[in-house]
């Protein structure tokens, strides 16, 4: 099944705007009562993650939609996604940036990654992310547990994925150091896996990847998915946010469907961020849905019913008002 992930110029324009991020113009609520739902007027910049992944795709149609629909000129940037996105949201660097809820709950609890408790609010549950373990056929790989001495690519540094991936591995019984995890994007490790350097992968991603699709499509039934549904409960006992989820078998050309876990993604943002900024952001998502899900087909999960539903991570009050309103 081959997907297009971005449709029209102006998509791929959007995507062109991306930037090196940049510290938060605080201007940007200028003109709008906070306790209004208006944008208000300044600069946006999105953190994203790997080009080949769902997140560069659909923040660029996020920053499009902005620039269409609001005062606001907004950019986006391709980042090694989530925990490097809340590092560079809380830093200033970035105002809105994607990531994995078992990221941004580490960040509010002050665990994993994140040695204090982070100041971070989210404009609202968005899609999921489902967990992608991906091996060659010829590698004899069929569990976590089998990974031990293998090359395994656990994905971009302080990404989404690496905390999925080590996670994985621990509740497997292993030890980090047992596999030779490979630290690659998502572009390296696909072309790793088509020439035989890396036996097998993990990725946390919307469905379709692009970078899994070229996979699939170049290697065919070369690399197969491993089921890791059993590693559940423990995922579960590390951090809450983990559920149950099926990648259906029409996704990737599959012969099956693939049970897997999943992961719900937020946009994390600062608390100081404006209460009128944060309400029009969100209201935007709702009531634009149709235009992101032009851009990738996982914004179709974008419902006003399940965005507020973002526990641990605290729902900006702004978005809270819009979601109430909307409801």
């Amino acid at each position: 099944m081959r997907i297009t992930t971005i449709t029209g110029a102006a998509a791929v324009a959007a995507l062109l705007l991306s930037s090196c991020g940049g510290q938060q113009d605080r201007s940007a609520s200028n003109g709008a009562d906070e306790s209004s739902c208006d944008a208000g007027q300044g600069r946006l910049n999105i953190a994203t993650g790997n080009s080949t992944g769902v997140y560069y795709v659909v923040g660029g149609g996020l920053a499009k939609l902005v620039n269409d629909e609001t005062e606001l000129r907004a950019t986006s940037a391709e980042t090694g996604a989530s925990v490097q996105n809340i590092e560079q949201v809380v830093a200033g660097d970035y105002d809105i940036g994607f990531s994995l809820a078992d990221s941004a709950a580490d960040a509010v609890n002050g665990k994993g990654d994140f040695k204090e408790k982070q100041s971070i609010r989210t404009l609202g549950r968005i899609y999921s992310n489902y967990t992608h373990v991906v091996v060659s056929e010829s590698s004899g790989i069929d569990s976590v547990e089998d990974f031990k001495g293998k090359r395994i690519s656990t994905g971009s540094p302080k990404s989404g994925t690496e905390v999925i991936a080590n996670r994985l591995i621990e509740t497997a019984g292993l030890d980090l150091g047992d596999v030779k995890r490979q630290r690659l994007d998502l572009t390296k490790t696909v072309d790793g896996m088509k020439d035989g350097s890396i036996d097998g992968l993990v990725w946390s991603g919307g469905l379709p990847t692009p970078a899994v699709t070229d996979l699939f499509t170049s290697m065919g039934d070369k690399v197969k998915f491993i089921d890791v549904t059993d590693q559940l409960k423990d995922m579960q006992a590390v951090n809450e946010v983990y559920e149950e989820a099926t990648i259906p078998a029409a996704t990737y050309e599959l012969d099956e469907d693939v049970p897997t876990i999943a992961v719900p993604n937020v946009l994390v943002v600062r608390e100081d961020m404006p209460a009128n900024m944060a309400c029009a952001l969100t209201s935007l998502m709702v009531d634009k849905k149709d235009e992101l899900v032009k851009v990738h087909p996982a914004a179709k999960e974008i419902d006003a019913k399940t965005m507020s539903e973002t526990g641990p991570i605290p729902l900006h009050d702004g978005s809270e008002r819009a979601l109430e309103d909307k409801s």
